[in-house]
């Protein structure tokens, strides 16, 4: 095992880089697929399936991710990862029709599997218990940023230069980012921290645990602790990249669009998205260096599921007030428990298995963001958005008593 250690900074800009540039296409294709099906050589009616086949294979792929990070190297798996995410993109640009798209997303699928849980494993193997938190929201950043910039640039870019030239663009972007972190991302399987995860020595900042138990009762709060992570992973991306941001149309054209406004309701969606990714590449960081100062990943937990299950009772009140407060609030959940439960699974698993763990964690925050919508728009004719949203408050609510349980050892 290498003992040298790594520091954070040295990963995380070529981490992080690759992971954003890696995003150029996928962004860009949700952004201007439902407006440009005639360049991708495809109906309107298969564009749900081709935006949506990525994360049906990823529910097949994460784990086997994981458990690859786990046994071999972590560098020579995130690179090729990269370079398989520029070929995704690549296929958008070359062919035409459902089923190379399809091919391409699937690929695409593959590549994202191996770029998500490899980076979050690596940024996990540098940091210790008393930095994990502001190391891995600094990460969850650079993905914000890059599905920001994918959407923005990308849909500007083809306006500007058309379908096929974007995509090639995205293509060499991600191919960019796969060179930069060959150059310049070191190894990081078997590198030995000071503080290694699982342990509960002084200055262990997980409260999900304690140093004063017996180590039946340390192994019962330790896997409590996981499972909590995974599932507030799994609820989080359910509610907010999946029912929210599957509604959010719906919500400017029902309540906040005025008659006569010279806004229109995309233009006004796309105004929306974009700030609270904002609003969420800033929280992620935030929450997980508060939770470092704090010594408690549980009350930063707390606040962000609290901040969350607020947010979604304002939207479902539906003042034009109420929503945008509503939407900043949700946004700030949705930056710092996804960092959160990243930096926890961290802190509570070894070293040897937090490939897998981090693999299981992306996994339910993948089946939650492709549930999500089906759900909302099964309820929809029955509760309205109202409806929809106070069902989101009641899942953030229920996730609150779950930190308490957990946090008391009931």
């Amino acid at each position: 095992m290498n003992s040298t250690p790594i520091r954070p900074n040295q990963v995380l800009f070529p981490l992080g880089l690759g992971t954003a540039l890696s995003l150029m296409g996928d962004a860009t294709l949700y952004t201007v697929l439902p407006t440009h099906t005639a360049d991708a050589g495809i109906t309107l009616g298969s564009v749900g399936i081709i935006l949506s086949a990525n994360r049906a294979v990823r529910l097949l792929l994460n784990g086997p991710s994981g458990l690859a990070y786990d046994r071999w190297p972590r560098r020579w798996l995130f690179l090729p990862a990269l370079f398989v995410g520029a070929l995704s993109t690549a296929t958008y640009a070359v062919m035409r029709g459902f089923l190379p798209l399809l091919i391409g997303r699937l690929l695409w699928g593959l590549a994202w599997s191996g770029i998500w849980v490899g980076g979050a494993t690596m940024i996990l193997d540098v940091t210790t218990v008393q930095n994990r938190g502001r190391w891995t929201g600094l990460y969850q950043t650079w993905f914000f940023l890059g599905a920001a910039l994918g959407s923005l640039a990308g849909g500007a870019l083809t306006d500007w230069l058309g379908y096929t030239a974007t995509m090639w663009t995205g293509a060499a972007l991600t191919t960019l980012g796969g060179v930069m972190a060959w150059l310049l991302l070191p190894e990081t399987h078997g590198i030995s921290q000071s503080t290694d995860a699982g342990q509960t020595g002084d200055g262990h900042p997980v409260d999900f645990d304690s140093s004063s138990v017996d180590v039946k009762q340390h192994a019962h709060r330790t896997d409590g602790g996981l499972w909590f992570a995974i599932s507030v992973q799994g609820i989080n991306r359910f509610v907010i990249s999946g029912m929210m941001l599957a509604t959010t149309g719906l919500l400017v054209q029902d309540r906040l669009q005025f008659a006569g406004a010279a806004i229109g309701v995309a233009t006004l969606t796309g105004v929306l998205t974009a700030g609270r990714t904002i609003l969420s590449m800033a929280a992620a960081p935030l929450a997980g260096t508060l939770s470092d100062r704090m010594g408690s990943r549980r009350i930063a937990t707390t606040w962000g599921l609290a901040s969350g299950a607020v947010g979604m009772l304002l939207l479902a009140w539906g003042a034009p007030i109420g929503i945008l407060a509503g939407l900043s609030l949700i946004a700030v959940s949705g930056g710092s428990v996804q960092s959160l439960a990243t930096t926890i699974t961290g802190d509570l698993s070894s070293h040897a298995q937090r490939g897998r763990a981090i693999g299981l964690l992306h996994t339910a925050g993948d089946f939650g963001s492709a549930a999500g919508p089906a759900v909302a728009y099964a309820l929809l004719p029955w509760t309205g958005l109202s409806g929809v949203y106070l069902l989101c408050a009641a899942l953030f609510a229920a996730s609150l008593i779950l930190t308490r349980r957990l946090h008391d050892g009931k």
